[in-house]
């Protein structure tokens, strides 16, 4: 289960000290153009995609892995 999901639409203030081990970052939107940096780290595979980007498909989430994941998590943050 998942305990926090976090939606990073970019990465300029956001900390991964506020992190659990329970947690997933997903980053989207201009967040993409940052590699994740740690395990429990995705990129959404649309938004990479849309910037030309080229990600490895092990840490590519595509919109619906994502819903997934939204319902699957206890709390839900937007960055």
């Amino acid at each position: 289960m998942v305990n926090t999901l976090w939606l990073v639409r970019k990465l300029g203030d956001f900390s991964s000290e506020l992190l659990s081990e329970e947690d997933i970052v997903v980053l989207i939107q201009d967040g993409v153009l940052r590699w994740p940096s740690r395990k429990g780290w995705y990129v959404c595979k649309e938004d990479a995609q849309a910037r030309g980007i080229k990600v490895p498909n092990e840490v590519m989430k595509s919109y619906e892995e994502i819903v997934e994941l939204v319902e699957e998590a206890k709390r839900v943050v937007v960055w």
